[in-house]
């Protein structure tokens, strides 16, 4: 699960059946700087399922992949992410303190970037 900042809405002119009157989202995903405030702390916007009713500005937690698709099981949908809560209220440390959080400081962190050490 990951944070993001809402940034807009979508509207599509034709949609699955399976997803029909649902809301669609275009959220900003927000590392440890981007939670802090820095520009280079956020990610590429991606398209979100919303049910939750989050709006323009909100930030909220969301899946992606097959956790996305989770919560409708045994039903399909075709989603690859989907907002899961709203936060209200977020306390984020203003600077990372282990050696593994400083190297991702400013990015997120990836499969790619291999299991995070320990001290």
């Amino acid at each position: 699960m990951r944070i993001a900042e809402i940034v807009g809405k979508v509207v599509l002119s034709k949609v699955n059946p399976h997803v029909a009157n649902s809301t669609w989202l275009i959220g900003v995903p927000l590392n440890h700087a981007g939670l802090n405030g820095d520009p280079a702390g956020r990610g590429e916007p991606l398209v979100m399922l919303d049910e939750r009713g989050a709006g323009n500005g909100s930030i909220v937690a969301f899946s992606e992949g097959g956790e996305a698709a989770a919560p409708f099981h045994p039903n399909e949908k075709p989603i690859d992410a989907y907002c899961s809560a709203i936060l209200d209220n977020l306390d984020v440390d203003p600077s990372p303190k282990s050696k593994a959080e400083k190297e991702t400081h400013g990015r997120q962190r990836t499969l790619f970037d291999g299991p995070a050490r320990k001290k």
